[in-house]
């Protein structure tokens, strides 16, 4: 069995580690040809689908926009025999719905704090958010993992 195939992590393994990771490397597509990547928070859907939110100005939108193919980079481990990623390749869609901006805001900051937001005035703001945002929407077109634990300590 080749090295590569005995390090991947399994669809469940792959699942689940995407699902519970806090911070996933977007990498667009330049308009100069360089790749441009920037640390994103992030939710999946059941079937796999990643969500994230940005300014509809910002550079990663555009990108986007130009080109819908993205990859995402999650990545853990201090030493080689710990590390552990996924590499996923994808297309994006540009979400401009407001109520599914609103949802996906609120959707991001319950993972990432526990909750829902609802102190006075959180609804209204993350609505306000929403007329300013788009959704980016990836659909994972393939999928590369390692963890180098599996190796047993040897390289």
């Amino acid at each position: 069995m080749k090295k590569r195939n005995a390090i991947a992590l399994s669809p469940e393994e792959q699942t689940d580690y995407i699902k519970t990771a806090r911070t996933l490397t977007l990498c667009t597509n330049g308009g100069d040809g360089y790749p441009h990547a920037v640390a994103m928070w992030f939710v999946t859907d059941d079937d796999g689908t990643i969500w994230m939110s940005t300014y509809r100005k910002s550079q990663k939108a555009v990108n986007a926009a130009r080109n819908k193919k993205v990859a995402l980079h999650i990545e853990s481990g201090d030493t080689y025999d710990t590390l552990k990623g996924v590499l996923i390749r994808g297309d994006v869609e540009l979400v401009r719905d407001e109520e599914v901006i609103f949802q996906l805001l609120g959707r991001v900051h319950q993972k990432m704090t526990g909750a829902f937001p609802d102190a006075a005035g959180a609804e209204e703001v993350m609505r306000w958010q929403a007329t300013k945002r788009v959704a980016l929407r990836i659909t994972p077109r393939r999928i590369s993992s390692w963890d180098h634990s599996k190796l047993g300590g040897g390289y």
